[in-house]
């Protein structure tokens, strides 16, 4: 992919982008107030400042770097029509009067001091320039500049990957291997700049037979610590491990075309051709043997290193408890106590776990009992209701019944009381009847 297509994808990425993330980004009166150039009171175009800042830093973070060109700024991420913002240079120049962006470092002056004493005199340069009546467009004149904010982030990104794979408080590195961490080696450089200022990191080089550069590196919460004897020495292994692995990779690249050279001999029916391939092939097989051997070896030494380390961490360990044990006046004797204690809790908690595990599968059959039981009373209670109903049913033709009954009884009484009522009037009117037949006789 050539720089051309390379530039059209990015500004394709880029419009994208401000599609979704500007809301209003194709609105012409808004897009006119914003391409407009900053003039005027600082309270006038500051909030149009800001807008571009804070939109120079999402779009950095989005194309996934923390190093921009002022040329891609101006004239590719924001360019509409053929148009671009005529407030980007003084939006630049503000940004890097207020330190949001900074030249990249020169690995070649990477001497803390040397690289703090060069942004001291940028800086300088700027303000008397400024007060001198210089346009600020003329002290833009670096090819790409770091974005101070998203170097921060870039940095604790490379320090937590190195803190994953080594587990002592600092690591050296090779500067081959510290650059692809960081993406580059202008990336590298910045973020080497930016460790050293914050006393997390320090630049070693070896000028003997080759140049050898590397990355001393702090992976805990305290400043980088000084470089020693021991730490040029281990770059020094650790560097011939990555050139002996190089030199593996070139060995099997060699053997692998060798081999083919020779299987096509073989099918042309060239024996001669073959065969030389063949010596190559042992040969090459010897060689590889003796680079491993030699690559075992350093490594051997580095694991010995690694180990002498942890035992005096160790010891250090060890000599400050037993430092705590006499300033708390705590004898051995009481220390062993304690930890005899401990074991106890530990067995006992272990038994407790076993006990546990053991009654799992009974609380599990339980549970299931007790739902079966609980499904059993739901059935009852949707049985009860229809139960009651037809109680309620029987009591009440009962309660008719009986009702029925008594008023049949009452009738019957009345009925009797009636035919008594009827037999003496009959009788009395009978007697009545005789009694008048006799008066007159």
């Amino acid at each position: 992919m050539d720089v051309k297509e390379e530039e059209e994808m990015m500004m394709k990425t880029v419009a994208d982008f401000l599609g979704k993330e500007v809301k209003d980004w194709g609105n012409e009166d808004k897009m006119r107030y914003r391409f407009k150039a900053l003039s005027g009171q600082r309270s006038d175009w500051e909030p149009l400042y800001l807008f571009w800042r804070d939109l120079i830093i999402k779009v950095s973070r989005h194309l996934n770097t923390f190093i921009i060109h002022p040329r891609h700024v101006k004239h590719l991420w924001f360019c509409q029509g053929g148009v671009s913002p005529l407030c980007l240079d003084r939006v630049l120049v503000e940004m890097y009067s207020c330190g949001d962006i900074s030249p990249v470092p020169n690995l070649s002056v990477q001497t803390t001091e040397g690289w703090r004493l060069s942004q001291i005199l940028r800086k300088a340069a700027y303000l008397v320039g400024l007060s001198r009546g210089s346009t600020a467009v003329e002290f833009l004149e670096e090819d790409c500049y770091v974005l101070t904010p998203l170097l921060k982030e870039k940095a604790e990104e490379v320090v937590n990957y190195f803190s994953e794979n080594h587990w002592t408080p600092s690591c050296i590195v090779t500067m081959r291997k510290f650059q692809e961490t960081c993406g580059g080696q202008k990336e590298a450089s910045a973020i080497l700049s930016y460790l050293s200022d914050c006393h997390k990191a320090k630049y070693l080089v070896i000028t003997k037979n080759d140049r050898i550069e590397g990355v001393k590196v702090c992976l805990d919460s305290g400043a980088a610590p000084n470089i020693t004897t021991k730490d040029y020495n281990v770059l020094h292994l650790i560097w011939t491990v990555e050139k002996l692995e190089q030199q593996l990779q070139l060995i099997d690249q060699r053997y692998e075309k060798t081999r083919k050279s020779a299987l096509a001999y073989l099918k042309c029916g060239n024996k001669s051709a073959a065969l030389r391939c063949a010596k190559e092939l042992k040969l090459v097989s010897q060689s590889r043997d003796k680079c491993t051997n030699l690559l075992d070896r350093v490594e051997d030494v580095l694991r010995l290193i690694a180990d002498a380390e942890s035992s005096k961490k160790v010891s250090e360990a060890i000599q400050i408890s037993v430092q705590a044990l006499k300033d708390n006046q705590i004898s051995i004797e009481e220390v062993t106590m304690c930890l005899d204690d401990l074991d106890e809790s530990i067995d006992s908690l272990k038994q407790v776990d076993d006990v546990l595990g053991s009654q799992l599968a009974l609380t599990q059959i339980e549970e299931e009992e007790v739902e079966d039981e609980f499904m059993k009373l739901e059935a009852e209670i949707k049985f009860q209701p229809n139960q009651n109903r037809i109680q309620d049913g029987i009591n009440n033709s009962s309660n008719a019944l009986t009702d029925a009954l008594s008023n049949l009884s009452l009738k019957e009484n009345g009925a009797s009381e009636k035919v008594k009522e009827h037999s003496i009037k009959t009788t009395s009117k009978n007697h009545m009847s005789k009694d008048a037949t006799l008066e007159p006789a």
